[in-house]
């Protein structure tokens, strides 16, 4: 039995990862995807990798067809969703969304930091976070939810919060660190969007790296919210001429007590402990750093520890590929959770190795 869903913003690059995700998974029927700009336009014809694999035509952003659907996946910008999502929701369509209109829980901290209002603020209750290693049994509640007829609507985690947060939960979660954890993190240009602007011109990013959005970028409060340490982030992120891939690293000096013959082994195995049942975690072995041309293409993430004694300070590493787990392939394992599937259900993918 396959569930018919589908992709609204499909031209984007996560919305283009999630068509692949979709025609290759095993229960999930992609029959329609949207796009304003192209409607009648044949996906093969805006992403020739699709040419005998996909007969999709873009349709418009309010085609009939996706109220139809068990299930929506919301590749658009932010403050778009906002203007979908109710209507979505009383149709009866489960909404996977990966932009930030509902991933922050506080309404005025979403107006405060995206400079516009929050037009159902009453959603927030309700949503559940999509960062599945972290967040399982709110996800959980909203498959328990949707069998039950209640509305399923999951806020898919950010590519850097996702990243960030698997390197450094395990180590906040368990109270070892002082405030504030910096974060400096690295992203490949498609982070930015399929829409090019003078950063992501090919004559600027490439042989290019830079800091940007320092002390400003958007995703501090969701890493400050999924940690819980409001406040408690000094988050740099820079763009790197890559076209997939980013790495977090994570700085966090430990507490007096916590750093009290602190041993990197134990903090190792507590780490191993914490992500045992989390598939798509590749805890990397000491010494070893992670790398995002390990995880391209793929849902995984590696996550690395290294300790500096000298100054009492934990640096927890992540790699994931932006688009993947930072974007559509996560997507994807929360709709497997909430329809009841293993949650590796066509993202069993490896990443190639050269």
């Amino acid at each position: 039995m396959v569930t018919d869903v589908c992709v609204v913003g499909a031209a984007g690059y996560a919305g283009a990862e999630l068509v692949r995700r979709l025609i290759e998974h095993p229960k999930f029927n992609l029959v329609a995807i949207t796009s304003d700009s192209d409607a009648g336009r044949p996906l093969a014809d805006l992403y020739p990798s699709f040419t005998g694999q996909s007969d999709l035509v873009f349709l418009p952003h309010n085609a009939p067809e996706i109220k139809k659907c068990a299930a929506a996946f919301l590749a658009v910008p932010h403050k778009a969703a906002m203007a979908m999502v109710p209507e979505l929701l009383d149709a009866g369509v489960a909404v996977f969304d990966l932009s930030a209109d509902y991933r922050l829980k506080d309404a005025e901290v979403y107006e405060h930091w995206y400079g516009v209002e929050h037009t159902s603020p009453e959603l927030l209750e309700q949503v559940a976070f999509g960062l599945p290693e972290i967040f399982r049994a709110d996800l959980n509640k909203i498959a328990s939810n949707r069998l039950n007829g209640k509305a399923a609507l999951v806020a898919c985690a950010g590519c850097y919060p996702t990243a960030t947060s698997l390197a450094a939960y395990p180590a906040v979660e368990a109270g070892w660190v002082q405030t504030p954890v910096y974060v400096q993190a690295i992203s490949g240009v498609t982070g930015a969007g399929r829409s090019a602007n003078e950063r992501t011109h090919f004559c600027h990013a490439n042989e290019n790296a830079e800091a940007y959005g320092v002390a400003t970028h958007r995703h501090t409060p969701e890493i400050e919210q999924i940690l819980g340490i409001p406040g408690g982030v000094l988050f740099i992120p820079h763009l790197a001429p890559l076209s997939r891939g980013l790495l977090s690293t994570v700085t966090m000096r430990l507490t007096s007590e916590a750093a009290a013959g602190f041993d990197l082994q134990e903090a190792y195995d507590h780490y191993h402990k914490f992500y045992e049942k989390s598939p798509f975690v590749q805890l990397m072995p000491l010494g070893t750093q992670p790398r995002t041309s390990s995880v391209a293409g793929t849902n995984r993430a590696q996550v690395g520890l290294a300790y500096d004694e000298r100054t009492q300070t934990l640096i927890a590493t992540g790699a994931i590929d932006n688009l993947c787990k930072g974007a559509a392939a996560q997507a994807v394992q929360c709709a497997n959770i909430v329809f009841g599937m293993n949650e590796t259900t066509g993202l069993e993918a490896m990443a190639n190795p050269v």
